[in-house]
């Protein structure tokens, strides 16, 4: 049998090397979960896999990510309200991002990784709403971790 959890957590894929990868983008209320989401899946880059809640289930060494069955297909968009978008499921997870305030982000930060159900994920500190959010998230995602210098 699978181990399984719900987190409070928005969750994206990627398309990387030709296979989905799902990036969790976890923080308080308010700090911009669902709001990075929205402008990374308008950007064409990603497509939702759930929305402040996501199922987590281990499969053999990896991590999978799905909506429950409530909320699959619905992103609460701040002054318009929840809105319905396609989605992705069972996508294995290859990054987490902790939304943090803009003081909590280190220029140049160790490398980190996060224990979800006995497997480590790489793991960063963004904060959502910097300009350059959706492009550090896009390089985050795109680069090997040998590629980024820390």
């Amino acid at each position: 049998m699978s181990e399984s959890q719900l987190v409070h957590c928005t969750t994206i894929a990627f398309e990387k090397e030709g296979w989905l990868t799902a990036v969790l983008l976890r923080g308080k209320s308010g700090s911009g979960k669902s709001d990075l989401a929205l402008r990374v899946i308008d950007s064409g880059r990603a497509e939702l896999v759930s929305d402040d809640q996501t199922l987590l289930t281990k499969h053999g060494n990896d991590i999978l990510a799905s909506p429950p069955s409530t909320i699959a297909g619905k992103l609460e968009v701040r002054g318009l309200g929840i809105v319905s978008f396609s989605y992705c499921s069972e996508v294995p997870v290859g990054l987490i991002v902790d939304l943090v305030p803009r003081e909590g982000v280190d220029r140049l930060p160790e490398s980190t990784k996060a224990e979800i159900l006995g497997v480590e994920i790489p793991c960063v500190q963004l904060y959502s709403f910097d300009h350059s959010t959706v492009a550090k998230l896009l390089l985050a995602i795109s680069r090997p971790e040998s590629d980024i210098v820390r």
